[in-house]
Order: C-alpha cells, then sequence, then structure tokens
C-alpha cells in the first residue's frame, strides 16, 4: 500500500463535478473526519448565505412577455429592457413598431417551397391583443 492509500477511502462527487476524498485509517478516523468536515461546510455555507443576504439586489419583476418567452423556451431571464410606448413614429432602423414596441423580424422557409418574411408583436402568443403578422411579399419594400 502506498503512502496516500489508506484502508478507508470515499470519494464524493459534487453537483459542479469536483471530487472530495476523504481517507481514514480505521472507523473512528473517519467519524472523525466526515464530522469536522461537515462542520466546517456548515460554518461556510452560513456565512455564505449571510453575505448573499447583505449583498443581494431586489428581485426585478418579469414582464408578462419576457416570462412567456423564458418559459416557454426553458430559460432564465438574466436581464430584461422594457420597450418604450409606442409613439407613432416608424424605427428608425428599419424594423417596425406596433402599438406593444418593436416587432421581431423573423424569415425563413415556407411551407411552398419558396421564402417567408414578416414583423411580429412581440406580445405573447394567444394574447387578446396581439397585433397581426406584417408579412413581406416577393416584390414589396421593406
Amino acid at each position: 500500500m502506498s503512502s496516500t492509500e489508506s484502508p478507508i477511502s470515499i470519494t464524493v462527487k459534487t453537483t459542479a463535478g469536483s471530487l472530495v476524498t476523504v481517507r481514514a485509517d480505521n472507523g473512528d478516523q473517519l467519524d472523525a473526519l466526515v464530522s469536522s468536515a461537515l462542520a466546517a461546510l456548515e460554518s461556510a455555507v452560513t456565512e455564505l448565505e449571510s453575505a448573499l443576504r447583505k449583498g443581494a439586489p431586489q428581485a426585478t419583476p418579469v414582464s408578462p412577455a419576457v416570462g412567456y418567452a423564458a418559459s416557454s423556451l426553458g430559460g432564465t431571464v438574466i436581464s430584461q429592457q422594457d420597450t418604450p410606448p409606442f409613439s407613432g413614429t416608424p424605427s428608425l432602423d428599419g424594423g417596425r413598431s406596433c402599438a406593444h414596441g418593436k416587432m421581431t423580424a423573423l424569415q425563413g422557409p415556407a411551407k411552398t417551397g419558396g421564402v417567408y418574411k414578416g414583423y411580429f408583436c412581440p406580445t405573447p402568443q394567444g394574447s387578446n391583443d396581439k397585433c397581426h403578422t406584417q408579412y413581406i411579399h416577393k416584390f414589396e419594400p421593406e
């Protein structure tokens, strides 16, 4: 047996993927090592939770459209930027706007073999006040 091996060896994998190995020569030594490790972990967790509570930013409510998109796609909201209310003027960056804000431009292959291109309202699908999609036809300017 080499100097790094012991008769008792326990390896645990953390959720982050780190491996923690505890080695002992007998059961009493293993019990003492595990007890001291648990006490150290409890102290560290308590200190971390206390620090997080003091510096934790206040949670900001998620808009319904952002929450819908996150839940539909299985994502997590990292930050959100609210769209200013519609001002009645077209978007200056080449896009289109509706009463709910800047419309999303999408294009892709159509079922008929051609290509579709359109602007979609940012409100969740199924909303009563969702604007109609503005499709761009083949010879129509954007």
